[in-house]
């Protein structure tokens, strides 16, 4: 059980009145402390009477002995244990509900929905999710519940309590479930798994968001515009987009942020930290979303997939760009030549022809590229990496083009034809070769006719161009 392993952490002075076995302003005695004193003087003396606030929660209670018996709430001490099964409790009375649960008896039953309960309190409970009764009101922000403990656990937003304590690493928890499911990080445990998919999950809240990736259920909707979401994290930071909210600024350059993780990731342009590594060739990155993309020149993964031709792309932003070739939309402009793009990335790349810049240098011999990718390229040559692979003979190459030429050997295509002749070629370079011998042969003929020798003669035939 969760409280085997949990611990309390209260500030010292309340721990010492746990010590010390008082509470509040109780005696130290445990005889009395389920059950009133008896004696009519004793029931009718004002220190029995006394009111009695708990140190912890603040809660008022008419009598000590209560009081003492609610400190168990704080402190885990469960002295009245079941002798069928072992389980622990607060109170007799409590353990004395419990014994029920063994006979199995249920002579309570909700008049609306029929369900039954072993005890009374229990169907109390149990009609105000019918009735929608919330008794229970915070004194400090008025937030009302349906349950004593709901309010109790409330409660420590205020106080800033946490009384789960993790044994293993020290954290702490406002709610034991917490602690119960925190617990499971560090054992391994995942009992919760995915019906569909089969991954494993250490809560059922988890999986309950896990499972709107499979069914494509989006229960949060913004009441301004009406997007929907799949969590309410993720309408919370949509919000901040109608209000123009930008709490979070960098203390370095005064930049301002919709949501405090964009800002620890601004951070890494001043700190220069490439936290993210890639494992196949080592390059780092500043971030996890750039080293993803990374991976897919290893792995030649292409998610996106143009609707119009079923051409696949690596990524997003080389889709968008190639949609302009359906579309013919060119917005982006040289102001030098007039030539349009369809992205400005490829305007920007495509001034460096006139402006010569080279912002890209290899730190290893010193030698300048116009683009990151040419930069990217070079580098394996003093790396030695290969990182694209044939999945047919296994032989490693440094560049995808190099691989994509290389696998037409297997498959035996030849997508370049020679105008000329018709033979076909796996590569571009090839055919270039192949074209220069039609280029001598036409001077040979060019001479040979000259001569006066008939073009029937000739041993190489020739289409007309």
């Amino acid at each position: 059980l969760a409280w085997h392993f949990q611990q309390r952490a209260f500030p010292p002075e309340i721990r010492k009145k746990f010590d010390s076995g008082s509470a509040g302003n109780g005696n130290k005695s445990h005889n009395n402390a389920e059950y009133p004193p008896t004696s009519g003087s004793q029931c009718n003396s004002d220190k029995s009477k006394k009111s009695s606030n708990c140190d912890v929660c603040g809660k008022a209670f008419k009598y000590d002995y209560i009081m003492r018996r609610h400190y168990r709430v704080h402190t885990d001490e469960r002295p009245f244990s079941c002798k069928m099964c072992g389980k622990t409790f607060i109170s007799a009375s409590s353990l004395l509900k419990h014994t029920k649960t063994h006979s199995g008896v249920k002579t309570f039953c909700c008049t609306t929905c029929g369900k039954r309960f072993s005890y009374n309190s229990d169907l109390l409970k149990h009609t105000r999710s019918h009735t929608g009764e919330k008794p229970y009101h915070c004194a400090t922000c008025g937030k009302v519940f349906g349950y004593s403990s709901s309010l109790l656990t409330h409660m420590r937003m205020h106080t800033g309590v946490k009384p789960y304590n993790c044994k293993t690493c020290g954290k702490t928890f406002k709610r034991n479930c917490h602690l119960t499911e925190h617990y499971r990080i560090h054992t391994g445990e995942k009992p919760y798994s995915c019906t569909i998919c089969g991954k494993g999950f250490v809560c059922t809240g988890s999986l309950a968001k896990h499972r709107r990736a499979h069914t494509g259920e989006k229960p949060y909707s913004c009441i301004t515009c009406g997007k929907k979401f799949a969590y309410n994290s993720d309408l919370l930071r949509h919000l901040k987009t109608h209000t123009g909210e930008k709490p979070y600024h960098c203390k370095r350059c005064g930049k301002m942020f919709l949501y405090n993780s964009n800002l620890l990731k601004h951070m890494r342009t001043h700190t220069g930290e490439k936290p993210y590594g890639c494992k196949t060739c080592g390059k780092m990155f500043a971030y996890n979303g750039d080293l993803l993309k990374h991976t897919r020149a290893h792995t030649g993964e292409k998610p996106y997939h143009c609707k119009t031709c079923g051409k696949m792309f690596g990524y997003s932003s080389s889709l968008l760009k190639h949609m302009g070739i359906h579309t013919g939309v060119k917005p982006h402009h040289c102001k030098t030549c007039g030539k349009m793009f369809a992205s400005n990335s490829d305007l920007v790349k495509h001034t460096r022809m006139h402006t010569g810049e080279r912002p890209y240098h290899c730190k290893t011999c010193g030698k300048v590229f116009a683009y990151s990718s040419s930069l990217l390229k070079h580098m394996r040559m003093h790396t030695g990496v290969k990182p694209y692979h044939c999945k047919t003979c296994g032989k490693s190459f440094t560049r995808n083009s190099i691989l994509t030429e290389h696998t037409r050997t297997h498959t035996g295509e030849k997508p370049y034809e020679c105008k000329t002749c018709g033979k076909r070629f796996n590569s571009r370079t090839h055919l270039l070769r192949h074209m220069k011998t039609h280029a001598k042969r036409c001077t040979i003929d060019t001479r040979l006719l000259e001569a006066g020798v008939p073009r029937e003669n000739m041993q190489t035939p020739h289409r007309e161009a």
